[in-house]
């Protein structure tokens, strides 16, 4: 049976009286596999809801309309990570323990792995697809961020100059270029994806650490301070940052990160129990939505929005897979 709840949403304002806010409609489907770790969801052009069973050394999907689940087993101590859709509808997981990335038929879960060049690189953690077909990847303990090229196979590796840095989240904007967070260090790392050359933006905190990150298009490179609980916005050319405390505060733990159509910043507060979708609106600076996990949470780790849905997609450490539909 899913779990749905729609939640007035607090509004974060000060001075004057509030406009009513919008509500966000959240709804879970535990996952049959029990205390598997679904995380890090993607979505196919059918609107099937792929996830890695991080605990259970499976890829699954969902189908949202009928409720059904399926998967795909890997190979014992795989330990995936991540999941996402690749250009030609092709799976490509991360075998985060296992030292591989691969690439999965969604319809016979057959996989082809390609090992990493690098003995330290053992630990592919965050996959994203770029808009030319090639998958950029972070290695957290080994501190690489690497590139997949499908059409041949070939994994090119540049390791991060910070002693510890542990890459995190990645994405690509629009002109190709791959941002990720150093999750050990404060810094946010980007990638010329021409020259390989990378160059790391210091963070002007010394205990930021940075963990997932969103990129709206707006010039900046938006993330969450885990340690420190705050919503920051590097901007991309000047190296400016501006931060805004979480409202949940120095505990908040913000971990899962995305931007939705509308430009709109969306994190989840892993602190608080249950966690809370937070929504940011940029142009107004302010936070105008909280909404709780039916679920509780216990920790929600990645986020996706899919626009034809308008819904972001997470999963949870009780064992559900959720959506969000926003405003």
């Amino acid at each position: 049976m899913a779990l749905l709840a729609t939640l007035p949403l607090a509004l974060l304002a000060l001075g004057a009286a509030a406009p009513k806010p919008d509500a966000v409609e959240i709804r879970e489907w535990p996952v049959p596999w029990k205390d598997t770790r679904p995380r890090d969801p993607a979505v196919d052009r059918q609107g099937r809801v792929w996830f890695v069973g991080q605990r259970g050394d499976y890829v699954g999907w969902l189908d949202p309309a009928s409720g059904k689940f399926g998967r795909h087993a890997l190979e014992a101590g795989s330990g995936p990570h991540n999941v996402i859709v690749g250009a030609d509808g092709q799976l490509w997981v991360a075998g985060n323990t296992a030292a591989y990335i691969g690439r999965m038929d969604p319809e016979t879960g057959k996989v082809v792995k390609y090992a990493m060049p690098e003995a330290e690189a053992e630990d592919p953690h965050t996959l994203v697809a770029a808009a030319d077909g090639d998958i950029w990847f972070t290695v957290q303990g080994g501190g690489y961020v690497g590139r997949l090229e499908p059409k041949s196979g070939a994994v090119r590796l540049v390791k991060v100059p910070t002693r510890g840095a542990r890459p995190y989240g990645i994405l690509v904007d629009r002109s190709g270029r791959p941002w990720f967070n150093e999750f050990g260090t404060n810094a946010v790392g980007s990638i010329d994806p021409k020259t390989m050359a990378l160059r790391e933006h210091r963070l002007p905190d010394a205990g930021a650490r940075g963990r997932r990150l969103a990129l709206p298009g707006d010039g900046g490179v938006w993330y969450v301070d885990y340690a420190r609980g705050f919503l920051a916005r590097l901007d991309s050319r000047t190296g400016k940052v501006q931060e805004w405390q979480t409202p949940g505060g120095a505990g908040s733990l913000p971990y899962a990160m995305a931007s939705d159509d509308r430009g709109r910043i969306w994190f989840v507060e892993s602190g608080p129990q249950p966690n809370r979708l937070v929504g940011f609106d940029p142009k107004a600076r302010r936070f105008f939505s909280i909404t709780e996990i039916p679920s509780g949470g216990s920790t929600v780790r990645h986020m996706v929005f899919d626009p034809r849905a308008r819904a972001l997609w997470f999963g949870t450490d009780k064992n559900t897979i959720g959506r969000a539909r926003v405003p």
